[in-house]
């Protein structure tokens, strides 16, 4: 006998593992916010500086990139207000790489809701990315106040980079932690290869040194393939929203920067569309494989 499950909204039956993807989210915006209250709660709980921890964490992570790569490698003096160039790169790879991390985490941190309870699985990761944006809210605060104090104003570019930069990373966080949730129910070595892949997505942008090293020291190839990196671009345009209109303007970005990261933006579509599919394929036998 086939189990179903009512859907509130609409009075409708529905078998358990189909669904609407994150349409259905969209519909269940309240158990989502729970969701996202909860993550939070669950996080800080008995901590002592309980979100403050938002800030602590950003700025431990800059201050030994900034030691380590600025002073003792000598990059603050290559490059024009080097703390707001590296720190305007930091917080969107930090916010890409808990988007993953978590992400892939979320179907079986959650397992006994997923066994017990018909919801739309996409909820968990889902809310990981918004817990994920709520971390990264504190560290964009911080670089645009130092912004401001280094003469930074708003523009439509500034602007402009900056939403295309934070929606490139979401939308390709999203797809990737849809995918690497579901396969971890199955592979439980899911989270290990995330692992190592987020430390090699520090290195392989251009947050701790400009993009021109790159340029200068490799062949054509490898430029290209350097910046074909959707994360390169996502970078890129943070640090022309945020650090370029500090300086004296000189430097020069990689040519066509904007189209080059709404292509970046549509291939992150197409992940999240792939990794949608393959969520929707895989959640059928998540509460028997849970």
């Amino acid at each position: 006998m086939t189990v179903v499950s009512g859907d509130a909204a609409t009075g409708e039956l529905v078998e358990p593992g189909k669904g609407g993807g994150l349409g259905d989210v969209m519909r269940r915006r309240y158990l989502l916010r729970l969701i996202v209250r909860r993550e939070l709660r669950s996080r800080y709980q008995g901590s002592l500086l309980g979100m403050g921890w938002s800030y602590v964490r950003p700025a431990a992570h800059f201050s030994v990139f900034f030691f380590v790569v600025g002073i003792f490698l000598g990059m603050s003096k290559n490059v024009q207000h080097f703390p707001i160039f590296m720190f305007s790169g930091l917080i969107l790879v930090s916010f890409f790489n808990e988007t993953l991390i978590n992400g892939t985490h979320s179907i079986l941190g959650n397992a006994p809701l997923v066994r017990k309870v018909y919801l739309p699985r996409e909820l968990f990761p889902v809310a990981s990315l918004l817990v994920s944006i709520v971390h990264l809210i504190p560290g964009v605060a911080i670089v645009l106040g130092v912004a401001i104090a280094w003469g930074w104003s708003p523009s439509m570019l500034a602007l402009g980079s900056a939403a295309l930069g934070f929606s490139l990373v979401a939308v390709l966080g999203m797809g990737l932690a849809l995918m690497c949730s579901a396969l971890h129910v199955f592979y439980r070595d899911t989270d290990k290869v995330v692992d190592i892949a987020t430390l090699f997505v520090t290195w392989s942008v251009p947050m701790i040194y400009p993009w021109h090293v790159v340029r200068d020291t490799s062949p054509g190839w490898a430029l290209d393939l350097y910046l074909a990196n959707p994360l390169a671009d996502a970078v890129l345009l943070f640090e022309r929203a945020f650090w370029w209109p500090t300086t004296d303007r000189t430097f020069v970005f990689p040519p066509h920067l904007t189209r080059d990261g709404l292509v970046s933006l549509g291939f992150g579509l197409v992940v999240l569309v792939c990794g949608q599919l393959v969520f929707a394929h895989l959640q059928r036998r998540f509460a028997e494989e849970l």
